[in-house]
């Protein structure tokens, strides 16, 4: 559920960045999904945990922005449904028990048009369980990237926890657990930090031809090495939020 959808390489996303999904199953413990519960994965990507909150028992359907994404999931679980949907206007044919999202809402800037969305897609009584970037997410990597650019686009929505929460108490939710926290994250291999300028800030740098967009990830590189490369492994300076509210 990527508003910058045209820029998803879904091959890339499943092969290099494996921690998107991996650090968020513990996130499902939150969920804590039953047998015969219906549960929307808002953002699902390539239908790793969705295929995880159906090894539970609950009947669960997979929604993302992105088609290449939901290509991909289709084919690896080709036994679970999943559809293209925008988190900022969707529609449900029936009301689900949960909403559950991760890694996705920091991608969409419209925040209330979101959480409008979750609110009447769930029956009365129904949660909403999510995790995604928060204030200071990212925060040395999108100030090297402005450096070896001059200027770049923001496209991230990184609120307070005290703003989401607000925000989701405006709009009819009981907000049960909130956490915000830093998760410093390792990339994978030597290339984990081109891979994740490749992966997360291309449309930064579509304007650029090849050769500038390897001249800028070397120079990002360079920038951040004294700080987030630590015994041979790149990290990204990660600020999460954790978020459970139930729908009065």
């Amino acid at each position: 559920m990527k508003t910058l959808s045209n820029y998803w390489d879904s091959s890339l996303y499943q092969d290099k960045h494996t921690f998107v999904w991996e650090y968020g199953e513990n996130l499902l413990e939150l969920l804590n999904s039953k047998p015969g519960e219906c549960i929307l994965d808002l953002g699902c990507g390539t239908g790793q945990l969705t295929e995880k909150i159906s090894l539970t028992g609950a009947e669960v359907m997979g929604v993302d922005g992105a088609f290449e994404m939901i290509e991909k999931a289709r084919k690896n679980y080709p036994h679970l449904k999943f559809d293209v949907a925008d988190a900022r206007n969707f529609q449900v044919e029936k009301l689900f028990d949960a909403v559950f999202s991760n890694a996705v809402l920091h991608w969409i800037r419209e925040p209330d048009a979101v959480i409008a969305s979750i609110h009447q897609a769930l029956k009365p009584g129904g949660r909403f369980v999510a995790e995604f970037g928060g204030k200071g997410n990212v925060e040395a990597i999108t100030q090297a990237l402005d450096r070896a650019l001059g200027t770049t686009p923001n496209p991230w929505y990184f609120p307070s926890i005290g703003d989401y929460a607000t925000r989701l108490e405006q709009q009819g939710f009981d907000v049960k657990y909130a956490l915000s926290f830093p998760r410093p994250t390792p990339l994978q291999g030597d290339a984990g930090m081109a891979n994740w300028i490749q992966m997360f800030a291309s449309a930064w740098m579509v304007e650029l031809s090849a050769e500038e967009q390897i001249q800028v990830i070397r120079a990002v590189e360079e920038d951040l090495k004294p700080i987030l490369y630590r015994e041979g492994t790149w990290m990204a300076d990660y600020c999460r939020i954790r978020i459970v509210a139930i729908k009065a």
